[in-house]
């Protein structure tokens, strides 16, 4: 990762941290509010291939929205072990950063002007990053593709 990220002049901090349950407990741990941590959803598209969604972590991804902006009928997510083999991270690890595919990035609109945190490619692992530099790295997609959390129990 460190290797992925120096080749596309990031500067990324990766800290070591313990598990969390739960979104909030994340953020506690790591110092930072729940909206700061990005999920990296990869995403199947119909035809084989794979996208990656940065999501807020206090959001939740809006396939409506990422299909227009994608301009496909069809998304899914992958099987856990697809995802593995698409990127070379297991779920809850993926990042663009130091994947084995370098797959379109779309980021959700939310994350600009933001330090981030995410995956890291591996357990007890998060990466800090400046999300601008991020989506410039990877010429990302930037636009509105998620929505907010369902509320518990709806």
């Amino acid at each position: 990762m460190r290797a992925a990220a120096s080749i596309r002049h990031l500067d990324i901090e990766v800290r070591e941290r313990p598990d969390a349950h739960s979104l909030v407990e994340a953020a506690q741990v790591i110092g930072v509010r729940p909206a700061d941590i990005v999920k990296t959803l990869v995403v199947k598209r119909h035809d084989g291939d794979y996208l990656f969604a940065l999501i807020p972590g206090d959001r939740a991804i809006s396939w409506p929205k990422l299909r227009a902006v994608v301009g496909v009928n069809r998304l899914r997510m992958p099987e856990p072990e697809r995802a593995l083999e698409a990127t070379g991270y297991a779920r809850g690890t993926i990042t663009p950063i130091g994947s084995d595919r370098d797959w379109p990035v779309y980021a959700d609109a939310d994350i600009v002007g933001r330090r981030i945190a995410m995956g890291a490619g591996a357990r007890g692992y998060s990466v800090f990053v400046d999300a601008d530099a991020l989506i410039a790295a990877y010429d990302a997609t930037v636009a509105d593709i998620s929505q907010p959390l369902p509320e518990p129990g709806r």
